[in-house]
């Protein structure tokens, strides 16, 4: 997380636009926990990561509706279920919750 709040202060420092997208529940198998965040910025960059992957398009999505179209936080669920995880490549199913929100210094 360390690298992310750096970034987070450089990208500031730059004027940059920020959000910010934290893990706030877990539930099954999650390949990040709880607390884990995100940052991504007006311009398209990202520090961090919320999923190892498998959401962060949705994430970066939901984010720059919020930095550049006045989006609202919102808290985003995803999540796949034991019985399907296979067919994905995924030993086995799980869920996350994401919120993200404008970062305000």
């Amino acid at each position: 997380m360390k690298d992310v709040i750096e970034d987070v202060d450089r990208w500031v420092g730059e004027g940059a636009q920020v959000a910010i997208a934290t893990i706030t529940g877990t539930r099954r198998s999650a390949p990040r926990p709880p607390g884990a965040k995100m940052a991504i910025n007006d311009r398209g960059d990202v520090s961090g990561m919320v999923s190892g992957g498998c959401v962060e398009g949705a994430v970066i999505e939901v984010a720059d509706t919020i930095l550049n179209n006045g989006g609202e936080p919102q808290l985003l669920t995803f999540g796949i279920a034991d019985e399907e995880a296979w067919d994905v490549g995924l030993p086995c199913g799980g869920e996350i919750d994401v919120w993200v929100e404008r970062f305000e210094p």
